[in-house]
């Protein structure tokens, strides 16, 4: 049997707002906590004799790079979630979760528009890009899918969108 349905109204709200600043030392240690040993996360001059022109991120490390390189004192003062408000992310996924069942990270997908590289500073903005409803064997799934897109802050260039979908299952 389907719940209640959904509050579409989320759809294309802001979820927040980032400066990020990719560090080599986190990107190094990210490569080897994902067992890749590739010396272009490791060495310069590795990094330019693979063509890249500093040393790149691994393809998964968006995923964790809002986890450093996040200084408070370089975040915009008109994000969501650190100006007093709440993200809507956390407001239906509080509600979901205040109606028991679980929460399953369904998928997460990366765009690159070209190599995310130390010594990149980022602003990223996050946006609800759907929220839906599915039964399946009789429970009832809410996916809430988001976006988090990341430009070079010099340029203005996209630098990486990161495509994410929490699942609640009751």
């Amino acid at each position: 049997m389907f719940g209640m349905a959904v509050d579409k109204s989320v759809i294309g709200q802001c979820t927040g707002r980032w400066k990020v600043v990719i560090e080599r030392g986190p990107v190094s240690t990210f490569a080897k906590a994902v067992k890749d040993d590739s010396p272009i996360y490791q060495d310069t001059t590795a990094a330019k004799e693979a063509g890249f022109d500093a040393i790149p991120a691994p393809p998964t490390y968006a995923f964790a790079m809002n986890n450093w390189g996040v200084f408070p004192e370089d975040q915009p003062e008109d994000n969501p979630a650190q100006s007093g408000g709440t993200s809507p992310v956390m407001q239906i996924m509080g509600g979901l979760m205040a109606k028991g069942g679980m929460i399953l990270h369904g998928e997460q997908e990366f765009t690159y528009h070209r190599p995310l590289s130390v010594g990149d500073v980022l602003v990223g903005e996050g946006t609800v890009v759907d929220l839906y409803e599915k039964e399946a064997k009789g429970k009832t799934m809410t996916f809430l899918v988001t976006e988090n897109a990341f430009k070079d802050e010099k340029t203005g260039e996209p630098v990486v969108t990161a495509r994410m979908n929490l699942i609640h299952r009751v």
